[in-house]
């Protein structure tokens, strides 16, 4: 199968899953805020990797209940896809959110306070054009 075709159903299936997913009444689902962040399809379409992250609720329960809801879901999108094999859904947890903010609360720790003299003087003088342009 080509590539651009499994890259197509990655994005079909990615904007179906998160349609129904709103639609799961489970309580363990439908509290938490789950949102699908991305999809990957096997290039045989047999299995596919849903990827999510949730707002509300432990990791465990989540799971669990999007674990629960696997076969609606497939069915689901069997019936908005016509694909002619529905495959069996992964459900993985986004984690990526979360590292990304980590990234960011450590990069704004960052202080100009432990620079060497010279990046020091430097700063100064940057900060003085700056000043003087504004002026």
């Amino acid at each position: 199968m080509a590539k651009y075709r499994q890259s197509r159903i990655n994005e079909e299936m990615f904007k179906e899953a998160a349609q129904i997913i709103r639609t799961v009444k489970d309580p363990r689902v439908s509290e938490a805020f789950v949102s699908v962040t991305g999809v990957e399809v096997t290039p045989d379409l047999k299995y596919a990797k849903i990827f999510y992250s949730h707002m509300q609720g432990d990791k465990k329960t989540v799971k669990k209940g999007l674990d629960s809801s696997a076969p609606y879901i497939r069915g689901q999108l069997a019936k908005s896809l016509n694909l002619r094999i529905t495959p069996e859904l992964t459900f993985v947890e986004d984690t990526s959110i979360a590292y990304g903010a980590k990234i960011e609360k450590i990069i704004s720790g960052f202080t100009y306070t432990n620079a060497p003299e010279e990046e020091t003087a430097e700063k100064d003088a940057f900060d003085e054009l700056l000043n003087d342009d504004d002026d």
